[in-house]
């Protein structure tokens, strides 16, 4: 019976990952948004059975004082996810068509962001419950009573995989679709048009996850997140096809679905190990998506292209001791003019800069794409409560002893890198931050050190505790932080300037051209990953500092996906994108505005992901880097 019931969910990846291996054939994308696809559509058509409501993006039509009745509702809410998944494609995958793969995935996890955060503004999702579309019947089958939907929502899924790869294969707009991924040039001098055919698969496969999702959702339940998620084991099933053939994507993706089902019922049993009773499911995509790329990676084909791209340029200070000074005055006296939650947003913009800084590092410099950001701080923060709290170590080694653990964690997850790069390496990092935030930070087993609080550091006798009587945020400890992050920032500055920096760049530009150079790629690679995991990790020990206690929400993945969707709109490859994204990174200054004089705090993350969107489209530089060509363009204007 545990093996129907992972049917449901195996249904809803396997067509999330036959439409993601259709989507990288027609455009070269790897859509991290298909999941967010089908949780609006499922979200629409519940709001439409509760109230006979269509709920839009902006605005709502109401469709009659009752409920919908089911198909109806269905028919509404495949139509609307495919529109959405349209507009997408118009608004944001078109122009980027010929944009770094850094562009497209950022844009791609902005949408998902975007949509996501629409959820729970759109809709009241409390209590809300998605009644049945299917039949409740059961049947008796080997043994064992299962329900007769899940049964059929497995033939729809392999029916959608099947219908997509007959598409491809036998129609005339599929096979043009092929030709164009194998060589896009070609195809439009012989008149074809790429952009018209990755819109029409855009519409499908917007269409086809959302149908399955709403099928599904009476046996998911309703989740405004959730679903989202759905898209790393529709992205293991596809990396697992190769991203060749929907019919084998849809079968890994049932696979996974059933062997989830499967771990929660070796979970119940008496001899399971205690650590492995939570997560393990969550966990699961990681390893197969490691194993998929490290094992398949140089199968996995890449799209044809009109020509080469480049990432933004990048710019290091040219000054960096007078800017440090300046900036160092800056937000002491930030901090001294301000209080209460302001002071706290204060001191949460800083520390979120030196998490950006990891990503300016990792991404901007080396040119490998990290979604794990947070994880990397979380594993520093985690570590921090047991190393002062059950090995008593006093500060500052208790940070240095985290944020070295967490390098160990940062190297680990950047093994896949030396085999594969680009979303490619994204997909493994988000599916390693979801893993160690379900499998690790959300386990009591693995982290059951005194509800995970902190003790407040001391230096020579001198308390730097965050709090004291009525103050949220003391100016010792918001004065400890300055210089904890101008040190490091420093220190990264000089070491970019350096051979390490021209390595970096090096392998960023050209990786075979860097190795004939004498350079060691391999090496490279892991001394990034090994820097921006330790600057994670001294953030997250700061963000624990700063709260005195740790929950798994403090580091999940969300809140690192808006520090990426900061850090890019900041601007990825400048040292200074890094301190803007620390100003509008959550809770930051930024947050604090929105939701303390504003009152729009709920919007936070909805404007996160369409900044990010929109700076992924317009100005893939960022704001520093805007704001350095404004002034350039100033400069030669007076001086001419």
């Amino acid at each position: 019976m545990f093996v129907t019931l992972g049917f449901a969910g195996g249904a809803v990846y396997a067509v999330i990952a036959a439409s993601i291996v259709s989507l990288h054939a027609a455009t070269g994308v790897l859509n991290f948004a298909q999941g967010s696809l089908a949780l609006w559509g499922v979200w629409v058509v519940a709001e439409l059975r509760r109230s006979g409501t269509l709920v839009l993006p902006v605005g709502a039509v109401r469709l009659g004082s009752q409920p919908l009745p089911a198909w109806p509702a269905v028919a509404l809410g495949v139509l609307s996810a495919a529109g959405l998944a349209l507009a997408a494609h118009w608004l944001v995958f078109r122009p980027l068509r010929a944009a770094p793969p850094l562009s497209q995935v950022v844009a791609s996890v902005g949408l998902m962001l975007a949509i996501a955060s629409l959820v729970p503004l759109r809709f009241s999702t409390g209590g809300v419950l998605a009644p049945a579309v299917l039949t409740e019947r059961t049947a008796a089958m080997a043994g064992t009573v299962v329900n007769v939907s899940d049964l059929v929502l497995l033939v729809v899924a392999l029916a959608v995989a099947a219908a997509l790869a007959v598409y491809f294969r036998f129609t005339r707009w599929g096979v043009a679709t092929r030709a164009g991924a194998e060589d896009e040039l070609a195809a439009r001098l012989t008149g074809l048009s790429p952009d018209r055919l990755a819109g029409v698969m855009w519409l499908l496969t917007g269409a086809a996850t959302s149908l399955v999702a709403i099928l599904a959702a009476p046996t998911l339940g309703l989740d405004p997140t959730g679903y989202m998620f759905y898209v790393l084991p529709g992205l293991a099933a596809a990396l697992l096809a190769r991203l060749t053939s929907t019919i084998t994507a849809c079968l890994a993706g049932v696979g996974i679905g059933v062997l989830q089902s499967i771990l929660l019922l070796l979970s119940t049993f008496d001899g399971w190990p205690a650590w492995a009773q939570a997560g393990l499911g969550d966990a699961l995509p990681f390893a197969l998506v490691v194993v998929a790329l490290v094992v398949l990676g140089r199968r996995i084909p890449a799209r044809g292209a009109l020509g080469a791209v480049r990432m933004p340029a990048v710019v290091l200070p040219r000054r960096p001791w007078p800017a440090a000074a300046a900036l160092t005055a800056a937000a002491v006296l930030a901090v001294g003019l301000t209080s209460g939650s302001w002071r706290f947003g204060v001191v949460t913009s800083i520390i979120m800069a030196l998490i950006a800084l990891s990503l300016v590092v990792l991404t901007g410099y080396l040119g490998q794409i990290s979604l794990a950001s947070m994880a990397f701080a979380g594993t520093g923060g985690f570590v921090l409560s047991r190393a002062t709290m059950a090995w008593h170590l006093p500060f500052p080694l208790s940070i240095l002893v985290s944020a070295g653990l967490a390098t160990l964690v940062g190297v680990v997850v950047g093994l896949p890198a030396l085999r594969v790069r680009g979303a490619q390496l994204a997909v493994v990092t988000l599916a390693g931050a979801v893993a160690v935030q379900q499998f690790v930070f959300a386990n009591p087993a693995l982290t059951p050190f005194e509800g995970n609080l902190i003790a407040d550091p001391t230096l020579f006798g001198w308390d730097l505790a965050v709090r004291r009587g009525t103050d949220l945020t003391t100016f010792v400890f918001a004065a400890t932080v300055i210089v904890i992050v101008g040190v490091l920032a420093l220190a990264v500055v000089r070491l970019l300037a350096g051979s390490t920096g021209r390595s970096f760049l090096a392998v960023r530009s050209n990786e075979r051209a860097a190795a004939s150079a004498g350079i060691d790629v391999a090496r490279v690679k892991l001394t990034g990953f090994a820097l921006s995991a330790f600057l994670a990790g001294v953030g997250g020990c700061l963000i624990g500092y700063s709260r005195s206690q740790l929950s798994a929400e403090s580091f999940n993945v969300i809140v690192g996906l808006s520090v990426l969707c900061m850090a890019y709109a900041g601007g990825i490859t400048r040292i200074s994108g890094a301190l803007i994204a620390g100003l509008i990174a959550p809770l930051g200054v930024l947050y604090t505005l929105l939701n303390t004089t504003l009152g729009l705090g709920r919007y936070y993350t909805l404007i996160a992901a369409c900044a990010l969107v929109v700076t992924a489209v317009l100005n893939p530089a960022g704001i520093a880097g805007g704001a350095t060509g404004l002034v350039r363009r100033a400069h030669r204007t007076v001086t001419s």
